[in-house]
């Protein structure tokens, strides 16, 4: 494969269909989604992207039951625990956290503070991961960042705000689960990015499935509005 995305987005959707259909309780479907996350970790890497975003957790999710809620923070837990990011920060990978994440419990912000600590150096990939996220919340939150930062109105330029910004401009979108709307994701970054939608749940999706969306991407001219 010749060209890769530097920055790869991708919207993780379908595990509550994809028990539903099997006649399995959603959270195993979240529990399935979990254990791919791992994997596609692995794939991108090997692969050569730079910048992997993974959209786990919207602001939308905080809607859903209690009892849904507290089972998602549980896995996403499992993702940051001791043993899962040791094996990550040997591999030289740095994680970010990014979202509102005052929302989260105290100790939640704490681990994700220590987990940030420990691979702030790692220089092979960026792995983020969107949690408590919304893309409006991040220009929000970019626009305070400004005002905070006291720069006059006419210094303001796209390039200000990018760098105000959770991370930067993504290069491709992937979207499992069937449906075609990137829901709030990265939306200032993805104003040029390519866009893929698998017809794959969660998952369901393979390395395969990753190659062949990698493969559409590597055939396409970005013009860049040009």
């Amino acid at each position: 494969m010749t060209k890769v995305p530097h920055h790869l987005g991708i919207i993780i959707d379908g595990n509550r269909r994809w028990a539903r259909e099997r006649g399995l309780p959603t959270f195993e479907g979240h529990k399935r989604g979990l254990e791919k996350v791992k994997k596609v970790i692995k794939w991108c890497k090997e692969k050569g992207i730079k910048i992997l975003t993974l959209f786990v957790f919207s602001t939308e999710n905080w809607k859903r039951s209690k009892t849904e809620v507290n089972y998602l923070m549980g896995l996403l837990w499992q993702i940051l625990n001791k043993k899962n990011i040791q094996k990550i920060h040997r591999e030289g990978i740095k994680i970010r956290v990014i979202g509102q994440l005052q929302r989260l419990t105290k100790s939640f912000q704490r681990r994700i503070k220590e987990v940030e600590e420990l691979t702030k150096n790692n220089k092979e990939m960026i792995l983020n991961f969107a949690l408590s996220y919304g893309g409006r919340a991040e220009i929000v939150e970019a626009v305070k960042n400004i005002i905070r930062k006291k720069i006059p109105p006419e210094k303001i330029t796209e390039e200000v705000i990018s760098q105000n910004l959770w991370t930067s401009d993504l290069d491709f979108l992937i979207r499992t689960g069937k449906e075609q709307r990137i829901s709030n994701f990265l939306i200032w970054q993805s104003a040029y990015s390519e866009l893929y939608f698998s017809k794959k749940y969660w998952p369901d999706f393979t390395e395969k499935d990753l190659d062949l969306a990698l493969q559409e991407y590597a055939t396409r001219q970005r013009r860049f509005g040009k």
